[in-house]
């Protein structure tokens, strides 16, 4: 076994991946600056409602959370029961008329194509290009080319032999007696990996579609751990997935809208005995939606190049629900992630107790 899958840094690198996470932020903020004048709209309509601003500025509903969040998270709006008003510092800086108006400096990315890919995705709610390349598919259809499925996975992998270690680490008192962890859309096979390294009590499976398949096999055999991570391939929204008793969904539910979330959720139920255990590790907006600043700024990243966003644990705990889980806490693990558990509850959703592997 790869000795590194055991092996964790000195340093947290949080403040590294968040260059990388906030990279659209800035570009989601200068669209309703800029595009929309939407500052100056909520100066002149204070304590405007969310139905208000979807009618004025004709933005989906996915698109508009996120927006909102950012600007909560950073100190440019207040919500409260539905109604949004401008903090000080949005009044004095993003409303034209002040004599502080910042409006100017954010001219020279008006018209970049990750702010052109944020005018469709606001209008549409629909994904943009691909790292905002004109030559380019959204990311759910990149993923099919090969080439590019191995550059992404590779991206994830390096992340995740971090991730995946704080999390096995984390989640140890959850473990109880279960014995088998099926991995939906589990990219490299990396937090797999970190799992069965961590709790020699464990098995597992790597559910993914092609061509990521084949990269996920050559890494598992990398990692040494052939005879106790095994691969199935297939569309993980098509599919029966196979039983187990720890349904793992990390960094997957973001990168889709309530309703997809929701089925991957039934889905999850149904391959797990009523008291299975189900891991959602990823990037979690509080549930006052007001930040981490962090997390809201990843989010404006999501939103841009898939079809979803990062949430909150209550936004999860009520499609949990209505799956047939009973959603836990959530818990912090490193670098602006974490992860929250719940518990299959509702028979209907799910295999007889004893059936997973």
């Amino acid at each position: 076994m790869n000795p590194a899958l055991t092996t964790l840094p000195n340093t947290d690198p949080a403040q590294i991946l968040r260059f990388r996470d906030r990279q659209y932020s800035a570009e989601l903020i200068a669209t309703a600056l800029l595009h929309f004048d939407f500052f100056t709209w909520l100066k002149n309509h204070p304590q405007a409602d969310t139905a208000a601003i979807r009618g004025q500025f004709g933005f989906a509903d996915r698109p508009l959370d996120v927006l909102l969040t950012l600007c909560r998270a950073s100190g440019l709006l207040t919500s409260e029961a539905g109604r949004h008003q401008l903090t000080p510092m949005g009044y004095e800086h993003l409303v034209k008329g002040s004599p502080w108006f910042l409006g100017p400096y954010y001219e020279p990315i008006r018209d970049t194509p990750i702010v052109q890919g944020f005018l469709k995705v606001l209008a549409t709610g629909k994904p943009a290009n691909w790292q905002a390349k004109s030559d380019a598919k959204d990311w759910h259809e990149s993923m099919l080319d090969p080439e590019f499925a191995r550059g992404f996975t590779e991206l994830m992998n390096s992340r995740g032999m971090i991730f995946g270690q704080y999390l096995a680490q984390a989640v140890k008192p959850l473990l109880g007696e279960r014995r088998h962890l099926l991995d939906v859309g589990g990219g490299s096979g990396i937090y797999s990996s970190t799992m069965v390294a961590a709790h020699p009590q464990l098995s597992a499976t790597v559910l993914e579609q092609a061509p990521v398949d084949a990269i996920v096999r050559r890494e598992i055999s990398r990692h040494g751990l052939d005879d106790r991570v095994q691969v199935v391939a297939g569309d993980m929204f098509s599919l029966d997935w196979p039983q187990a008793d720890i349904v793992l969904l990390s960094n997957v539910l973001h990168d889709w809208d309530v309703s997809e979330a929701s089925a991957l959720l039934r889905k999850a139920a149904a391959a797990l005995p009523v008291g299975g255990l189900l891991l959602i590790h990823d990037a979690f907006i509080n549930d006052a939606k007001t930040g981490p600043l962090p997390v809201a700024e990843y989010s404006a990243l999501l939103m841009n190049i898939t079809q979803g966003k990062c949430y909150s644990p209550a936004e999860y705990a009520e499609i949990l629900k209505g799956a047939g889980f009973e959603a836990g806490a959530y818990q912090d693990t490193v670098a602006d992630r974490g992860f929250m558990f719940a518990h299959v509850i509702n028979p209907s959703q799910s295999h007889p107790i004893g059936a997973g592997k």
